[in-house]
């Protein structure tokens, strides 16, 4: 089954220079984005909650500038 969708053309020219090759298919394409953006595998509850301290240990300024860390290691 197949449905059809109105797109404006700017969206539908930036669909075909997302096209992998010409005759790669709009659903084909969509797909490939969709995939790569979504997904399948949700953050467990301790991910979430370790990212939650983390912005909480950032905003009480307990951290420091990427700059100095890089530094320290010769990385800069």
């Amino acid at each position: 089954m197949a449905t059809t969708i109105q797109l404006q053309p700017e969206t539908k020219s930036r669909l075909d220079t997302l096209k992998t090759h010409p005759r790669e298919s709009y659903d084909e394409t969509l797909n490939r984005i969709l995939d790569a953006f979504f997904d399948p595998e949700p953050l467990s509850e301790e991910t979430l909650q370790e990212i939650e301290e983390s912005i909480a240990d950032m905003r009480a300024g307990r951290g420091r500038p990427f700059e100095e860390y890089a530094r320290e290691r010769g990385l800069k």
